[in-house]
């Protein structure tokens, strides 16, 4: 039952949805299950991840994976990598990047952001004035 549980909790997990959020959680639904009925597996859920929710779902107990074979699988799966993903340290040569800023400074990131990203030109004025009509909206809350 446990490693059922935990296919449950995984599959509710990745899908963000609760199992059977859709019928009334009764005696009927009990037996549905102990016939073969299993929670909604999102589409976008990976097929490696699909297919061990499936194993851990088996309606056998003795089908279904130990918790010390769920750990490397997992870890199994976790490590394999990309042929072509590069995960070494290289150079890398950005050309025209701006002047870099530090963090502490957010009021020119912000006019600098906005008006990159919306071809906006803002002053200081025009910042203040938006700044004050937040903390207006604020206090009306």
């Amino acid at each position: 039952a446990d490693i059922y549980s935990f296919g449950i909790i995984m599959n509710e997990f990745l899908s963000e949805e609760i199992p059977f959020n859709d019928i009334p959680h009764d005696h009927i639904l009990a037996v549905k299950i102990c016939k073969g009925l299993r929670p909604k597996i999102s589409e976008d859920i990976p097929k490696f991840l699909v297919d061990l929710i499936m194993k851990c779902w088996d309606a056998k107990a003795e089908n279904r994976p130990s918790a010390k074979e769920l750990s490397n699988e997992n870890k199994s799966e976790s490590i394999k990598t990309h042929p072509q993903a590069i995960y070494t340290s290289r150079l890398l040569n950005f050309i025209n990047l701006p002047e870099p800023v530090n963090s502490s400074d957010l009021t020119s990131f912000q006019v600098n952001s906005v008006s990159e990203c919306f071809d906006v030109q803002l002053n200081e004025s025009d910042l203040d004035e938006i700044n004050q009509e937040d903390d207006n909206l604020n206090d009306e809350i």
